[in-house]
């Protein structure tokens, strides 16, 4: 029972993390319909930075919290400079060749950090805080772990405030629900979306801090497979409902971790990825995703 429980928290902290970079996901494409595979290494970017700021200023609770809105503050003006010279030029272009050009922006942000000079194609050990653990009646867990997830917790119901009940929320949800009658009640399109790269980049940014402290290692190719797995998470959910990828990220995070505990840990991947595919033929929607009914 204790391995368990051990385990259950392990599931939660990475599901934390698999949840905050599936939020990118799920919001571009439920505004623009565009699978942005740029999104994991937009949260490598964040894990440099604050690799750097904590080499800086050191690993202490302020240290840390410099190092979280520094990357968030990259992550944000990151994805506004993609939005408008990637993206936007081909919003009314066929979705094949957005999707080719956000492959290409994924290789060339990981090619990009591999030969910079102060980054460099090496792994390098991310400063954490020296781990404690708590006991919380039957169950440990360490300072890690609930830095992890109170952070996590406490960016997603922001985002949910964002969304519910501010203007730029409403704004939001009115483009993805139809973005030419959006436009005509006086909407800025291009504001809201780009709005909605950043968002989804700030909480990425945050995700890359996180992974880092959480499996503290990084290198310029660290953001495929957590982005991988994100993405997978938000098909699980539901690609374009934001409750969706987070119950997806959670139940991934405790599926996979759930796995290297009690089967093996070659599985895990495997698991995953079959998650998808079977998500994908039982029920294409998600599990809170609503089907889309398309007129010809």
């Amino acid at each position: 029972m204790d391995t368990f429980l051990k385990q259950l928290v392990n599931g939660l902290s990475l599901g934390s993390i698999y949840a905050l970079i599936a939020l990118g996901y799920t919001m571009v494409y439920g505004i623009v319909k565009l699978i942005n595979f740029a999104h994991g290494d937009v949260m490598m970017i964040g894990a440099y930075v604050g690799y750097f700021v904590l080499r800086a200023v050191g690993t202490t609770p302020a240290g840390l919290a410099c190092a979280f809105f520094a990357a968030m503050l990259a992550c944000a003006l990151l994805s506004l400079l993609i939005e408008r010279c990637a993206y936007r030029p081909l919003r009314s272009a066929p979705r094949l060749n957005s999707l080719i050009t956000a492959i290409a922006v994924e290789l060339i942000l990981q090619n990009l950090m591999r030969v910079l000079p102060f980054v460099g194609p090496d792994p390098r050990q991310f400063p954490t805080m020296p781990t404690r653990t708590y006991r919380l009646g039957l169950i440990s867990v360490s300072n890690i772990q609930l830095i992890v997830i109170i952070s996590s917790a406490v960016l997603m119901v922001i985002l949910n405030y964002v969304i519910n009940y501010t203007r730029t929320g409403k704004a939001m949800r009115a483009v993805s629900y139809d973005m030419g009658a959006a436009s005509l009640m006086g909407i800025s399109v291009n504001r809201t979306i780009a709005i909605t790269f950043v968002i989804g980049s700030v909480l990425a940014g945050a995700g890359g801090v996180l992974y880092a402290t959480a499996y503290p290692q990084i290198e310029p190719t660290m953001g495929y497979i957590p982005g991988l797995k994100a993405f997978v998470a938000a098909v699980l959910g539901g690609i374009g409902s934001v409750p969706g990828a987070m119950v997806g990220g959670v139940i991934l995070g405790i599926v996979e971790t759930m796995t290297k505990a009690y089967i093996s840990t070659q599985y895990a991947d495997a698991i995953s990825y079959t998650i998808l595919i079977v998500i994908l033929l039982v029920k294409p929607a998600g599990l809170l995703g609503k089907r889309e009914v398309v007129k010809v």
